[in-house]
């Protein structure tokens, strides 16, 4: 499964009514550490069958960033069962992301 891109439409069903955890990566496309750290997180998506991993773009998608107070990008949130239990600002290693979840 790749990333999902997060919307505020969808936001409600994939992410708070998600019955796996979810990984989320607030980015931009003008931040260099985003793209750098993207791939990561697709391949992420696609190895790991027990979680959920979702993109936001920050650019098109103002009021998650704003309601997550997300103040630099990129930012790693993890959600389980609708609630916030772990975050993370700056572009991190694959082994940092996984064992965040």
């Amino acid at each position: 499964m790749s990333a999902i891109d997060i919307n505020q439409s969808n936001f409600h069903n994939e992410v708070m009514n998600s019955d796996k955890p979810v990984l989320l990566d607030f980015w931009a496309s003008w931040c260099g550490p985003c793209r750098t750290v993207s791939p990561i997180v697709d391949q992420i998506a696609d190895e790991r069958r027990d979680i959920k991993v979702g993109k936001v773009n920050i650019d098109e998608q103002p009021e998650l960033a704003r309601q997550f107070d997300i103040m630099s990008v990129p930012t790693f949130l993890v959600i389980k069962e609708g609630k916030i239990v772990n975050r993370i600002h700056g572009a991190q290693s694959k082994s940092k992301l996984q064992k965040m979840v």
